[in-house]
């Protein structure tokens, strides 16, 4: 049994705690109040991960930290490079792994498939934000400081907060219309939090990974509008309705919602394709994605037993 510290409780950490207690490792999940799931088998503590010496007082004789957290969308520019900072000085002070769950937002706009070696030109807030902290992390790596690695999935299916679907997909089973400022036709790679999961403890440990930025395998790209006809097959609800709301309109929404202002930049994900190839991390890490029609399967199920409304109650 080896310790596994894990910073932040969202989607990621959560499942990502789940799975190593599963496994039988120590685990001890780190947030700002002590929140997470309620397991026996993982250890919830209230610490500002900020905090240099606490942290690396929890993290003393582990094998791997793992950076799970996600500060508001609007703060990163603020929250992000004392918490990046603290991460990274911990994995060197103890030589745990550091392990970060990543995003494609450092890439900026592109114009084909993203790989690994797409290289990072984002001249957003966010994309340079996530950018430093990957350039520090590995510029470590390189100097024997510590052992890192990164890996980046696109928008998540099976997770709020971390993707455009959880503003999709409970309408569309409840038979809403949607109005968004989407493509809704583009194709679209999509990433399931359970695929994020056994990438990153695969990375975390594998000393092959270590260094390197890993995509986390997923299904073949789908648009928004392929995923919402699906997912309201699965729920027997209405076929989905859905209007592209124009980009003028969502300018002027962010002059009072620091959400939609935040949006602006990402905006070009949702404006053509986006698609993120994965190969090389199936092939060093072994990883394989999950069938998508299984992973949509699943999230639909989650929004029901949530209880989303639905015109029908069941999911195939």
């Amino acid at each position: 049994m080896s310790l596994h510290v894990i910073v932040g409780a969202g989607p990621v950490g959560t499942a990502t705690a789940h799975h190593l207690a599963e496994q039988g490792e120590q685990v001890r999940l780190v947030t700002r109040r002590g929140t997470g799931p309620v397991d026996p088998a993982i250890e919830r503590i209230a610490a500002d991960a900020a905090d240099t010496d606490r942290l690396t007082a929890l993290t003393d004789g582990a094998v791997a930290l793992y950076n799970c957290a996600n500060p508001a969308y609007h703060r990163w520019a603020t929250d992000w490079p004392p918490l990046a900072d603290a991460l990274l000085t911990t994995a060197g002070r103890t030589g745990a792994v550091l392990a970060t769950v990543g995003c494609l937002y450092g890439y900026g706009p592109v114009d084909a498939p993203m790989t690994e070696d797409t290289p990072l030109a984002a001249t957003g807030t966010k994309g340079r934000v996530r950018n430093r902290m990957w350039t520090e992390a590995l510029a470590a790596h390189r100097a024997g400081r510590v052992r890192t690695t990164e890996v980046r999935g696109s928008d998540y299916l099976g997770a709020e907060g971390n993707s455009l679907l959880p503003l999709v997909l409970p309408k569309v089973l409840a038979g809403q219309r949607v109005v968004l400022p989407v493509n809704w036709d583009a194709p679209h790679t999509w990433t399931y939090v359970v695929d994020v999961v056994r990438t990153l403890v695969a990375a975390a440990t594998d000393e092959r990974a270590w260094g390197h930025a890993w995509h986390v395998p997923s299904a073949a790209p789908a648009s928004v509008r392929e995923l919402a006809v699906r997912a309201a097959e699965l729920a027997d609800a209405p076929p989905p309705k859905l209007t592209r709301l124009p980009y003028p309109l969502l300018w002027l929404g962010g002059l009072t919602d620091p959400f939609a202002r935040e949006l602006r930049e990402t905006a070009h994900q949702f404006a053509r394709p986006f698609v993120m190839d994965s190969t090389r991390a199936t092939a060093v890490l072994g990883i394989t994605p999950t069938p998508l029609d299984e992973a949509l399967t699943a999230a639909v199920r989650t929004l029901t037993a949530a209880g989303t409304p639905t015109p029908a109650g069941t999911v195939h």
